[in-house]
């Protein structure tokens, strides 16, 4: 996991549109990059509409959302539609910024051990910089947590 006022890592990856989209687009903005286990699926459904829920204070303020998770851009695209996301879902099945995160993890759950995308939120500074990281955020307070956090 990375440290509060490490450099977030840059990443190119494809959004549920197709597009291709680097984390160096945004630079000079601030960034809620959270990432989530899998589409579809209760906790991730109830944060990623708590997040779209929010979503207004976040384009008010000038801050870009972006979800991240193995899925596929069919996935995403499918996910986006049935909830109405208005933010940016990034594929990353290679986990190219899933394991530059350092959320790629061990699990443990009903007493079987596996690896997975361990849900965790990193803000990012308009200076590329990490200023917060929440790691096991929980799905239905993660968005209210982030906006507190930023003082919004």
């Amino acid at each position: 996991m990375l440290k509060i006022g490490s450099i977030a890592p840059d990443f190119t990856l494809q959004d549920q549109h197709g597009n291709t989209i680097s984390l160096h687009d945004f630079a000079g903005k601030r960034i809620v990059l959270y990432f989530y286990p899998k589409d579809n699926t209760p906790g991730c459904t109830r944060q990623a509409c708590a997040f779209a829920g929010a979503y207004a204070a976040f384009r008010d303020n000038d801050i870009v959302v972006i979800g991240i998770s193995k899925d596929s851009v069919a996935s995403h695209q499918k996910f986006a539609q049935k909830y109405d996301l208005p933010f940016i879902l990034l594929s990353d099945p290679e986990r190219q910024a899933i394991e530059a995160y350092g959320v790629w993890q061990e699990k443990k759950m009903c007493g079987k051990t596996s690896m997975g995308v361990v849900r965790t939120t990193y803000i990012i500074g308009e200076d590329g910089r990490i200023t917060h990281v929440m790691p096991k955020v929980k799905p239905d307070t993660n968005a209210a947590d982030v906006l507190a956090a930023l003082g919004k």
